[in-house]
């Protein structure tokens, strides 16, 4: 961890996917919970959604079930604390998913801070850390000056931004793209390299919310993150960070490397003109 900052999401898949499906599975948890096995899987039967990606997940979990949030709050800032009494300064973001209203934000993130507080009274240790959102939803991209007023930084998820601006399936999509992109209906795959409507979204994202906060940090984190050309938008862009899966870290460096050469290259080249 050292001094950098570690970001960390929450909330963001959909609650099914943690709950026990198997009828030998169920009636474990309800022996370990006192309760019957009917309740339980009458409860788990009520929180099955036939499209989970747009359903009951990210910051709409966190606003029905308040005590999930806090839960992940809390361990996150207890072990912030014991980093700090180890010696290593902590520096936790937290990072609320799905956010399509800044209102969303303002409740995810007054749980939050209150949790915060609440360990730093337990501890008696102080820490700074940030809450910020994941940029994901394309009302959020066109309410970001409403969203930036609460939020410490944006996070790109262009992933689900993607899926939602083209209305595609990342796990489903793979059985037509490829007609797509050989009959140059799409220039490339938009889950690899990022399209241009999502593009604007971001741009978009960025203008309004540095309108708010001139020094809002802004970043994208997805498979986008990992790939030469979006990386070299994301510098024009005017983002301060990628982040991308391990594998795709040595072409990620060397992709923002050569995108930071070009934006200097050209800054150089409209000042001798001038």
């Amino acid at each position: 961890m050292g001094d950098r900052p570690v970001t960390i999401r929450t909330l963001d898949p959909p609650l099914h996917e943690f709950l026990p499906h198997t009828e030998r599975e169920q009636r474990e948890l309800a022996e370990k919970l006192g309760k019957t096995y009917e309740e339980i899987k009458s409860k788990v039967d009520s929180l099955h959604e036939f499209n989970p990606m747009m359903g009951h997940r990210g910051c709409r979990l966190g606003v029905t079930y308040p005590e999930i949030t806090r839960m992940q709050a809390r361990a996150v800032f207890t072990a912030t604390v014991e980093a700090k009494k180890s010696g290593i300064n902590a520096f936790p973001e937290i990072m609320i998913p799905l956010v399509g209203d800044y209102r969303e934000l303002m409740n995810q993130a007054e749980v939050v801070h209150q949790a915060a507080d609440e360990i730093k009274k337990e501890s008696e240790t102080e820490f700074d850390y940030l809450v910020g959102t994941m940029i994901e939803v394309p009302r959020a991209a066109l309410t970001a000056d409403e969203i930036a007023k609460c939020a410490d930084f944006f996070s790109f998820g262009t992933n689900d931004l993607t899926q939602m601006t083209l209305g595609l399936s990342r796990d489903d999509s793979g059985k037509f793209l490829p007609y797509y992109i050989g009959k140059e209906i799409f220039d490339s795959d938009p889950f690899v390299t990022i399209d241009k409507s999502v593009g604007m979204l971001v741009k978009a994202a960025v203008e309004k919310g540095r309108k708010v906060k001139p020094k809002l940090k802004v970043g994208i984190c997805g498979e986008h993150g990992g790939d030469p050309a979006t990386i070299n938008f994301c510098e024009s862009a005017g983002l301060d960070y990628v982040s991308c899966s391990p594998f795709r870290i040595p072409i990620a460096k060397i992709s923002a490397a050569q995108a930071a050469i070009r934006k200097k290259v050209k800054k150089k080249s409209k000042e001798r003109k001038k």
